[in-house]
C-alpha cells in the first residue's frame, strides 16, 4: 500500500535514449555567442520591441537580457514606437515571441523605399 500512485516512474528506459539523440541534433539556427555581453535589439510578435545587454541564450532562443529598456508604442498606432521608454532589467525573452535580433550599435533607421515620395 506504500507504492500508491506512484507506478509511473520506471518505464520508459529505452524512450529516453532516443530523445536525447534528438537534443544533440537541436542546434540553434543562429550563433548568438558573439553578442554575449554586447547591447541587442529584439522585436516580438505583437510589436513591443526591447533592448539589453545578451547574458544569455540556448537552442529555443530563449534570451536573457540585462539593463533592458522598453521602447514604449503609440496608443493609437500599436506599430508606431514613441520616444518613450520604460526600465525593465533583468528579463528573461521566451523564444517563440521572439521575432527580429539585431545589434543595437550600427543600427539607423531608414526611410521606407516601398512608399512612394509626394512630390509637394
Amino acid at each position: 500500500m506504500a507504492n500508491v500512485g506512484g507506478g509511473g516512474g520506471g518505464g520508459g528506459g529505452g524512450a529516453g535514449k532516443m530523445a536525447d539523440k534528438e537534443k544533440k541534433k537541436k542546434e540553434s539556427i543562429l550563433d548568438l555567442s558573439k553578442y554575449i555581453d554586447k547591447t541587442i535589439r529584439v522585436k516580438f510578435q505583437g510589436g513591443r520591441e526591447a533592448s539589453g545587454v545578451l547574458k544569455g541564450f540556448d537552442p529555443l532562443l530563449n534570451l536573457v537580457l540585462d539593463g533592458t529598456i522598453e521602447y514604449m508604442r503609440d496608443p493609437d498606432d500599436q506599430y508606431k514606437l514613441t520616444e518613450d521608454t520604460r526600465q525593465l532589467g533583468l528579463v528573461v525573452c521566451r523564444g517563440t515571441s521572439v521575432v527580429l535580433i539585431c545589434p543595437q550599435d550600427g543600427m539607423e533607421a531608414i526611410p521606407n523605399p516601398f512608399i512612394q515620395q509626394q512630390d509637394g
